[in-house]
């Protein structure tokens, strides 16, 4: 596809795709956007191969993967995606909207388990479920606790363990227990960036090599400021290791039969990929994709070399554990 044309997608949603909002059982908003399956040849509706749910990492709104969505939406997927409560389009979940915030992690679970109920029933199989950093780490947990029930999961740099800076994981939270515990616990963890010490001037380094894509970010915050999110209270960072740490039980990740795909990088600055890479042997059923260097965090939004992988790797184990009905 042109790169003109492309940027254009990236950069706009199209007037088939259906922006709008899922209702919580709390009467809480949550942002989604419905991609119809579309034929690449001439536009027209072809015959479903299935229905996508894509899952975004932490800060993240669905505006930064619209090239994704349609990618699989001209292979015939229905592909839907949402904004997590507290972020994106969702709204915030404190006075300050640019700290990133959650109660727990299982306020998030309960939110999918309902969605993808919900949404199941109205969309054609087979199911699968697409999600990348901190999506990747919630589907997983939603997996280990039968909250959802797709026929696979392809995930890109999935959070299952956070980058620790060589602490153990132990000492690691108690340090974000401590933190928390000091002062107001929903005040922010750091300046900016995303992860401390990691200033706006370096963010797209730790995120892509791509500068176009990650423009594509900076763009939206323009022409949507209200998506923008900054980094998270330190009650979010001890409450996503202490999320990160239930996987790490025994039996847990080994109860997850269905089909799993991981995807991620040695390069990465923001997830453990040691758990990763560990975590896939603990997987009854898993594949790994790994990058090195070439790569950074965000596999989905990557220089096309990387990101043509991925999606390739997605498309063929998804024709392998979830062929069309």
């Amino acid at each position: 596809m042109p790169e003109a044309q492309t940027e254009t997608i990236r950069r706009s949603i199209p007037s088939y795709a259906r922006e709008g909002f899922w209702i919580a059982p709390d009467n809480w908003r949550i942002r989604r956007v419905d991609w119809p399956a579309v034929n690449c040849i001439g536009g027209v509706e072809t015959e479903t191969r299935g229905s996508m749910l894509f899952l975004p990492g932490r800060g993240d709104h669905y505006e930064k993967y619209l090239e994704m969505l349609d990618h699989f939406a001209r292979l015939g997927w229905h592909v839907t995606a949402i904004d997590w409560r507290g972020q994106g389009g969702s709204g915030r979940l404190l006075p300050d909207s640019h700290i990133g915030h959650i109660d727990d992690f299982s306020t998030w679970i309960a939110d999918l388990k309902d969605f993808w109920g919900k949404w199941k029933l109205h969309s054609p199989g087979p199911h699968v479920v697409v999600a990348h950093s901190m999506g990747g780490h919630l589907a997983m947990r939603a997996l280990c606790e039968k909250a959802i029930d797709p026929a696979a999961v392809a995930l890109s740099a999935p959070m299952l363990g956070i980058q620790t800076m060589g602490l153990p994981y132990a000492v690691h939270h108690a340090v974000a227990k401590l933190m928390r515990a000091l002062g107001d616990p929903n005040r922010v963890a750091w300046k900016e960036g995303e992860k401390p010490g990691s200033p706006l001037n370096v963010r797209s380094k730790i995120l892509t090599h791509d500068s176009q894509r990650y423009a594509d970010e900076l763009y939206w915050w323009e022409k949507r400021p209200d998506v923008r999110l900054g980094p998270p209270s330190w009650h979010w960072v001890e409450r996503a290791i202490a999320s990160t740490r239930q996987l790490t039980a025994p039996d847990v990740l080994e109860g997850v039969t269905l089909p799993v795909l991981l995807m991620a990088t040695t390069a990465d600055r923001l997830v453990d990929t040691k758990r990763v890479i560990q975590d896939a042997k603990r997987l009854p059923n898993s594949e790994l994709v790994l990058f090195g260097n070439e790569a950074a965090h965000e596999l989905l939004r990557e220089t096309d070399a990387v990101r043509d992988k991925c999606l390739s790797a997605i498309s063929t184990f998804f024709d392998r554990h979830a062929p069309k009905l």
